[in-house]
């Protein structure tokens, strides 16, 4: 049976697509812009000399990830509620797995703010020998990154399961759900690569453009749905 949605959950959308296009703007903005340009994984020094050179860039990348985290976390119980009346268990069931991914993305900072203080000298390390403290820092994002992928895995099975609830709720378009539902496989083959066969992460990498487009699609159906609510309300 087609859902028909209230005023108040049309209203709700529209709260959850922005903290949706705050999650993609950060979450792209704080890996690809500020802080993929710092780090070299194959060289240590270069990566330590890059961060020190750019500070507030690597500290405004663990500012947006937390704020991503926060926003996640508020997306998750906005969806939950809006997909209550579909199916109450699934929905539930989707809420708590992209709940334990905001967790792991926010405890994951933890990494990042560790290599911080060992390449500013936040932390003692007159017991290191040279290039030591450059290595554990090189470390510790490396962690960051396999941190993220394992974050993925719970947001794979969210993003099927957000699928299979768009696809049944019959007031968001099928092919959303479809699309949604296909971001889930690839985070899930994607850290699937990074965990037990990195040699292929370089050549899947291309393939998260089809999270990016479903994601971005779905953040602007729901952006789309709230504000025509706001129109119907000021008519």
């Amino acid at each position: 049976m087609r859902h028909q949605l209230t005023q108040r959950e049309l209203s709700n959308t529209r709260f959850a697509g922005l903290l949706y296009l705050i999650i993609i703007v950060l979450g792209i903005g704080s890996e690809l812009a500020l802080r993929a340009p710092l780090i070299n994984l194959s060289n240590a020094q270069v990566t330590a000399e890059a961060i020190l050179a750019a500070t507030g860039s690597f500290r405004a990348s663990i500012a947006a990830d937390l704020i991503m985290a926060l926003a996640d976390a508020g997306l998750a119980v906005l969806l939950f509620v809006l997909f209550r009346p579909i199916a109450p268990t699934l929905a539930l069931a989707a809420m708590v797995f992209r709940l334990v991914q905001s967790v792991i993305i926010g405890a994951n900072l933890m990494n990042l703010q560790a290599a911080f203080l060992l390449i500013t000298g936040g932390q003692d390390i007159s017991a290191f020998a040279p290039g030591q403290a450059d290595a554990m820092a090189a470390l510790f994002l490396n962690m960051h990154g396999h941190g993220y992928d394992l974050g993925l895995v719970f947001f794979g099975f969210n993003s099927l399961m957000t699928g299979a609830l768009i696809w049944r709720s019959g007031f968001v378009p099928k092919i959303l759900g479809a699309g949604i539902a296909a971001a889930g496989i690839v985070y899930l083959i994607g850290s699937a690569f990074r965990f037990f066969a990195p040699e292929f992460s370089a050549a899947f990498a291309p393939v998260y453009g089809l999270t990016a487009l479903a994601e971005t699609a779905f953040c602007l159906w729901l952006l789309s749905a709230g504000w025509a609510s706001r129109r119907l309300r000021l008519a």
